[in-house]
């Protein structure tokens, strides 16, 4: 899952943009108002990570500005502000959680990994497709009850691709939501991932969809 950090305090940004890697997301950064709005509208996120104390643009407002715009991304505040009518305008504003700072750092990633389940209709942090049981919260994959290993980038296609089950995912779409902002990655790299995961997995878990993509859960097309 690929995610947008807005944060100016940048040793705080570089720990949450490590603790956030390890955990399997790509995360792309903006140190100021401007550049996150930019990013925002011109690349394709599964969430945001958004601090309230931005400079140029503040956080509140380029909260507006998205939902006004339509865009449904989940979005994370952070804010030093504790007082409650703070956090009700950030509500108003149309976020999806609130984190006051001081925080632990895999508290983001826990609420993280809820908002984006829940925005794919997903409640259950284990997914289970066929004899595949993918933990999000753990990073972990069992293969009829034995665990498989996966890189991060193997990881992080097959987590997406449970996470759109039973919906045909394209190789333009799984590069937007595998890679960040800076990666150029081959024409065939998803084709290489998929076949790498077919592997360790089973052919019949991900099937192909001549033309359109792929697809997970669903039978009677072409692997």
């Amino acid at each position: 899952m690929r995610v947008l950090l807005a944060e100016d305090d940048r040793p705080l940004a570089d720990a949450l943009t490590a603790v956030l890697r390890d955990a399997g997301f790509s995360v792309d950064l903006a140190s100021a108002g401007d550049q996150a709005d930019f990013l925002m509208r011109t690349e394709t996120y599964d969430a945001a990570v958004l601090d309230l104390g931005l400079p140029v643009i503040d956080g509140l407002s380029l909260l507006r500005n998205w939902r006004d715009a339509g865009i449904a991304a989940p979005v994370l505040i952070l804010t030093a502000r504790a007082r409650w009518a703070d956090k009700v305008a950030g509500f108003a504003a149309g976020t999806d959680d609130y984190v006051t700072k001081p925080f632990e750092p895999l508290e983001i990633v826990m609420r993280l990994q809820a908002l984006i389940r829940r925005s794919h209709g997903e409640p259950n942090p284990v997914i289970n497709v066929g004899t595949c049981s993918l933990d999000l919260n753990r990073g972990r994959l069992l293969v009829d009850g034995a665990p498989v290993a996966l890189t991060a980038q193997e990881y992080k296609l097959l987590a997406y691709l449970f996470l759109a089950r039973d919906r045909v995912v394209s190789r333009t779409e799984l590069v937007e939501h595998v890679y960040e902002r800076d990666c150029d990655p081959d024409s065939n790299v998803i084709d290489v991932l998929i076949g790498r995961v077919r592997r360790r997995i089973g052919r019949e878990v991900i099937q192909t969809v001549r033309g359109r993509g792929f697809i997970v859960g669903s039978s009677g097309v072409d692997a």
